[in-house]
Order: C-alpha cells, then structure tokens, then sequence
C-alpha cells in the first residue's frame, strides 16, 4: 500500500479512497467486461488442438475464478501480497505461443504443469528483483509500456473495423457499431463530470450491445446460449491434473520474462498514475506485486486454466475513468468468483459483440501507449538512451510481419511471436550492451570569490542533457552544489579554487566538491532568524542545512590537505 503519495488531482478515486458500495460494483463490472474479453485465449487453445465445448468451458471458468482469486491478491498490498493496487488479473498474451506448443505437443495437462513451473520461477524472480533494477531503467520500463498496448492492436483492430480474415473484407455494420460505442465512451469521459465520467466505459458497451441487438449482430441464438447454459456449475475434477516436459522449459521460461517485464511495466504505471511527485519505481512494491503474478500462474496450473497475468488494458481503464482505488479490485475479484459458479451469468460476457470488444480495447490502449511514452521522456533523452528506445520500436514492430521470423527456431519462436515479447528482449538487451562505459565523471573549475551560480546551471544542464539524467535531479543537484559553494566560501574565505567531480552511472548521481581549507559541517537543523541576524557565519550553516534538504545524502571528510564535500542523489 502507497504510503504518503501526492494524490494527482484528475483522480476521483485515488489508490486507498473506498466508493460507497453500487459506485464499487459498477466500477468493478466495466472491468469485468474488459477482462471477459481475454478468455479468448484458452478457448483459442482448446479449438487448436481439437478440444470439446465442455474443455473450453472448463478453462474459462477456472480462468475467471484463478483471475478474481489474484486480482483481490494484487490489491490486497499487505505483509508482501500484492502490489496494493487496482491492477487486475487475466488471461495474459505473453505466453500464447508457447501455450499452444504445450498442448499440442501433450496436451491441456501439458499445458497446466508448464505454466505452474512457469509461476515458481517468477515467484522466485520476484524475491531479487530489487536487485536488479539495473535491467529495467525508465526507457526500458517506458518501452515495454508502450508495447504492452501495441499488442493488444492485432485482437483489437479487426473486431472494431469487422475485418474478416477468411475474406478480406470489412463489415461495415460491426465499424458502425464500434464507431458509436467508441465515440460515447470518449464523448462521456471528455464532457461529462462525477460518476457519468466513472462509467463511461459501462455505459458505451451497453450501447454497443443494444445496438448490436438492433442491427442483427447478437440475435436468437445468443440469447439461446445463455438459455441452455446452467445456472449453476461446478468443475469437473477429471479437467484437473499436471503433467510436465523439460523441452518445453526454454520457450516458457521466455514467456515468462516477458510477461514479468509486463507486469513491471504495469505496476510502475500504476504507481505513476496515482503519485504526483513519482520518480522512479519503487522496487520492494514491484517485488510484492510480481511475487503474486507468478502467484497466480501457480493457482491457473493447479486450478486447470490458462496463464493469469496483470491487465494493462484494464489499467488504462482505471487512468482513463479516474478511479484507480483498490478496493474496485475486491469488487472485481468477487464478481469473477460468483461468476465462475455460475454459467448463465457468465455467458453474457462470452457472447460480447466483436465490435463492442473492439471499441473498449482500443479505449483502453490509448491510455496505455501514453503511460509508456511518459515513462520513458520522464528521463533526459541522450543518443544511447535515443537508440535504445528507437531501435526497441523499430525491431518490436517488425513482428507485425510474421514472415520475416517464420522459420525461426522452434526453441525460440515465443520470442518473435508478438511485438510485446520481441521489443521486451529487444530492449533488455540493447540497454545491457549500451550500458557499457556509462558511468562518467566531469569536472568543474570553481574560483569562490566569483558569483559562480550561472556556471554552475549551465554545467549541470549541459552535463545531465549528455549523461539522460532525469531533470528534477539535475535541478536538486545544481542548487545543493551552488549552496556547497556558498557555505565554503563564507567559512574559507582566502580560498581561490575549488574542484566539483561530478559522477553519473544511471543509478546514482554523485558530486564531490574538494578545495584546501578547513572541513565542512553538514548542518542537519535550521538556523533561527535572530542568529541569522547576529552572526553573518549563520548564512553559511544557513546554506549548509538547504544543501543537506536538497540531496539524499551529503557527508564531509578531510583527506590530506584537501577537504571534501560528498554530496549524493538517487537517480
């Protein structure tokens, strides 16, 4: 749980703010509506391998109750469960690719042992993922964001411009109704306030399902299927069981990373949106949060369901409407429980209009493709940070045409089998080989008696645009530096040179001031404004304790016959 964030003002409900009760429930059914849309995927799996009805039904059911059992886990935020908060739970697109591998190569059990051993090794992961900040800077995190909703554009697009694929041709009824269900949704959210805003995304869907009606595109054999589904349903234990192939470890494993950089990316933008003063993710929230994703791939192995992952497309949802509590996703997670028992309730999502799909996904990923274009110019771009990004998106996007990478090998096909998976490899790697003789070091030249706080901006702004550090640090650093400066100069006034080393390595932005004279004294407490008025040396324990305000963390020494002033920032 987010302790002491700044609460962005466009949020109406903001991380631990609690709707009354039929605001919760309605908030938490548009997110049950997006998250129906991707039981696609296991009923995607069982028709590839030639599965029966009740296989398919099965493994949506399970998939809803495995989603709600982890969406109510993810906002729980506590003890190390969850990231704490509304970051839901589905059926995730990471591991489509190798998911079909499994089970044809040995079927639905195949598939269930794969992804529970897929969920202990991001369980695992998720225990050092502190440690490894290094691998996922703001360009990286930004990039994978940024793709995250790319993705979804191959499900998304041909439901909203009824494109056929056997044909080739656009149904020009199931545009129509995508364009109207996607222009109230954006009409609601753009000129309306209050709780109209909330469910605008409710509110267009249900449009779209009446117009759908109207114009032929849901009709009686819908309404049949809800009929003949039963009302109450419980699994069939013969679906259950685990089976495991130590070939297929590879091509899960890589699902799996991708998946959990997804995840990262998710939660980071979670953090983001419901943080005014962010700046860079925190790693102990990220480490709880991804401990239950790989959580709730161990539940979707034992329960019989396909892979679960954290929703960006429901996460665009939540920033779009402006209710990112938490408590919508205990809402959430409650509806998707009853609903797994209950198949009639259920079918009304399976039967949602391809158009109406379509329109809420392509809602949603606007807000996604912009939460990952923010992370990644939230640093100071510089020319390897430039072909980090850009080459990520060029290489990424090259998997919108699967021909190129047809005749990889099988081993690695889950790789290029998405733009998401190809330009989170792609990213990782180009910033490991990048990172290759980025910490630097410059130094400036600094005469006391001289008014040096112009020469100092200037270095400061011309050295952060070089090393891509984020511009709020750069803007810490030149006042702590300048105020460094001032306080020596008060308490060493015979001194004519001072030397300010100034290191960068992604992480940590380091100054250290040196010169010949007497040791600095690092003041932790405000001098009062009557010994500012009596003792002029106070302007110098003055700017000492605004020099300790501005860094995260300034000591002193005397080494030889030069003191030093370290002064220290978390990048």
């Amino acid at each position: 749980m987010i302790i002491m964030a700044r609460r962005p003002p466009e949020l109406i409900y903001s991380v631990d703010e609690k709707p009354s009760n039929v605001p919760l429930f309605l908030l938490g059914l548009q997110h049950v509506f997006i998250i129906s849309i991707s039981l696609i995927f296991p009923v995607v799996i069982v028709k590839t391998i030639g599965g029966s009805d009740a296989d398919a039904m099965f493994m949506v059911s399970m998939g809803m109750l495995a989603a709600g059992l982890t969406t109510i886990l993810q906002s729980y935020g506590k003890h190390g469960i969850g990231s704490g908060y509304l970051c839901p739970s589905l059926c995730g697109p990471s591991y489509l690719s190798s998911a079909v591998m499994a089970a044809q190569t040995g079927g639905l059990h195949l598939l269930y042992g794969m992804i529970f051993l897929s969920g202990i090794a991001e369980s695992l992961l998720s225990r050092v993922i502190t440690k490894l900040r290094v691998l996922f800077p703001a360009e990286v995190t930004g990039v994978v964001v940024t793709f995250v909703g790319i993705a979804v554009l191959p499900i998304a697009f041909p439901r909203f411009i009824g494109y056929n694929a056997e044909t080739g041709f656009i149904n020009t009824t199931d545009l129509f109704i995508a364009i109207v269900t996607l222009a109230i949704m954006i009409s609601l959210n753009l000129y309306t306030k209050g709780k109209i805003k909330l469910y605008c995304v409710l509110i267009g869907m249900i449009f779209g399902y009446l117009l759908s009606a109207m114009l032929g595109i849901l009709n009686y054999s819908h309404i049949e299927r809800i009929l003949d589904a039963p009302v109450l349903g419980f699994p069939d234990l013969s679906h259950f069981g685990l089976a495991f192939n130590i070939t297929l470890l590879i091509p899960f494993l890589i699902a799996m990373i991708c998946s959990t950089l997804k995840s990262i990316g998710d939660i980071t933008t979670c953090q983001r949106a419901n943080d005014l003063d962010w700046r860079r993710p925190d790693m102990k929230n990220l480490s709880d949060g991804i401990l239950t994703d790989g959580l709730a791939d161990v539940i979707s192995g034992l329960l019989g369901t396909f892979s679960q992952s954290t929703s960006s497309s429901n996460i665009g949802l939540s920033i779009g409407t402006g209710a990112t509590s938490r408590y919508i996703g205990y809402s959430i997670g409650i509806v998707l429980i009853i609903l797994s028992c209950f198949p009639k309730l259920a079918m009304l999502f399976v039967i949602m209009p391809s158009p109406v799909m379509g329109a809420a996904l392509l809602y949603t990923v606007c807000f996604m493709v912009m939460a990952g274009l923010q992370i990644i110019m939230s640093r100071m771009m510089d020319i390897r940070k430039t072909f980090v990004v850009g080459l990520s998106f060029l290489v990424g996007l090259s998997a919108m045409t699967p021909v190129f990478y047809s005749n990889v090998p099988e081993i690695i096909r889950p790789i290029f089998a998405s733009t998401l998976s190809l330009a989170t490899i792609t990213v990782i790697l180009l910033n490991l080989i990048m990172r290759v003789g980025i910490k630097s070091s410059k130094v400036l030249e600094i005469n006391p008696k001289e008014n040096n706080t112009q020469k100092i901006f200037d270095f400061m702004k011309i050295q952060g645009g070089i090393w891509g550090a984020r511009p709020e640090i750069i803007t810490r650093a030149m006042s702590a530096i300048n105020e460094a400066v001032e306080a020596v100069s008060f308490t060493n006034p015979d001194i004519n040179r001072m030397d300010v080393k100034v290191t960068f390595d992604e992480l940590n932005l380091d100054a250290d001031i040196s010169y010949k004279g007497s040791p600095f004294e690092v003041q932790t407490s405000r001098p009062s404004e009557k010994l500012i008025e009596e003792d002029e040396n106070a302007i110098a324990d003055l700017a000492s304790y605004m020099l300790n305000r501005y860094a995260d963390k300034v000591s002193s020494q005397k080494k030889g016959d030069l003191s030093h002033i370290f002064i220290h920032f978390d990048h």
